[in-house]
């Protein structure tokens, strides 16, 4: 038994609309998949902004403990600045006026005393 043309045409429209129905699906499904592995990404998502949060509250209170303990450094620096400073102008320098003549005998007192204590354990 021949087709006839509308016959034909209901038999392609039938089994288009059959596989695009099919491919509807499929996509639907797939859609589905993706939602819920997304829901679940998000939860991870939340977890670790809440655990980021967390370490950035961390981080704060370090900073701020940092802060108190580079003002301390700032201080002991200044001071040894100072003190250095007063070493150098007011002690080293007025006594290097000295140490031309106060290198040979110190050289000379340290080796009697080297001698003496050779003498000492030597007998």
């Amino acid at each position: 038994m021949p087709l006839t043309l509308n016959q034909f045409l209901f038999l392609i429209l039938t089994i288009a609309a059959v596989a695009a129905v099919t491919a509807f699906i499929s996509f639907l499904l797939q859609l589905k998949k993706t939602v819920r592995e997304g829901e679940k990404t998000l939860i991870e998502i939340q977890a670790l902004s809440k655990n980021l949060n967390e370490v950035s509250q961390k981080v704060k209170g370090k900073i701020d403990d940092l802060d108190d303990v580079a003002d301390a450094t700032k201080k002991i620096t200044t001071g040894l600045s100072e003190a250095t400073w007063f070493l150098v102008t007011k002690v080293i320098r007025p006594g290097s006026k000295l140490l031309p003549f106060l290198f040979p005998i110190i050289r000379l007192g340290w080796r009697q005393l080297k001698k003496n204590k050779e003498d000492k354990h030597g007998k």
